[in-house]
């Protein structure tokens, strides 16, 4: 458990550590933003693939046993985290980008949430916490919990430097929480923009998770008897 927590504190402290503050931009200074991004990329797949390693060795203990009934209601909240994090890949403007989009306002599914990657990512991992209750996986899905959530508001101050303005405009404009600004009156819902195909793909995959849960991850997404 000792190494889990370790791996789990190491991956936190690359994406929140480096990337979330000063030492980004010093790390930048001395490397490029192209060797920044060729370290920091190397690194976070040594950082997770040590947090994968030690959570499947780690010894475990049980907190708490989540009954039948939570586990549907986790399996129909996963659906979102599919479709937020599809919606995010495909057909995204990606406004964090670039003053440019920035200054023409959220677009697509960042009407819905200005974070639709990390807000999937926030989905996944507390399910994963809530279903599984014990210590190795509250340690190993409480580790990408804790990067999604301290992720964005990282993400909005860095972009506020950046952007100034027309960020301060953006972020009026949106939300971190999905639907907040549009039922705040601040946006509206407009679907064209998102499309169908990123939606339907994330049903898709859903759908395919769900079923291979068992064969995928060696447990069942369900318990159906």
């Amino acid at each position: 458990m000792i190494l889990l927590v370790l791996a789990a504190l190491l991956w936190v402290g690359v994406h929140i550590g480096i990337s979330g503050t000063a030492l980004r931009g010093r790390a930048v200074a001395l490397m490029g933003e192209a060797g920044f991004t060729i370290a920091f990329s190397v690194l976070s797949v040594v950082a997770i693939g040590l947090l994968v390693l030690a959570w499947q060795g780690a010894e475990t203990a049980p907190v708490w046993f989540a009954p039948a009934w939570l586990r549907w209601i986790i399996a129909l909240l996963m659906l979102p985290a599919f479709v937020l994090f599809t919606c995010s890949l495909i057909g995204n403007p990606t406004a964090m980008g670039g003053g440019g989009l920035i200054a023409q306002g959220p677009r697509g599914i960042q009407r819905v949430t200005r974070h639709p990657m990390l807000i999937s990512f926030a989905l996944w991992s507390g399910l994963h916490v809530a279903g599984n209750g014990d210590t190795a996986a509250i340690v190993f899905f409480g580790a990408f919990l804790v990067t999604a959530l301290a992720g964005m508001p990282s993400i909005d101050a860095k972009m506020a430097r950046r952007h100034g303005e027309a960020w301060r405009s953006f972020a009026a404009a949106s939300s971190i929480l999905p639907f907040g600004a549009i039922l705040a009156g601040r946006n509206r819902l407009v679907l064209r923009e998102i499309g169908w195909i990123a939606p339907l793909l994330g049903v898709v995959l859903w759908a395919a998770v769900l079923h291979g849960h068992r064969h995928l991850f060696g447990v069942p997404a369900l318990m159906l008897r």
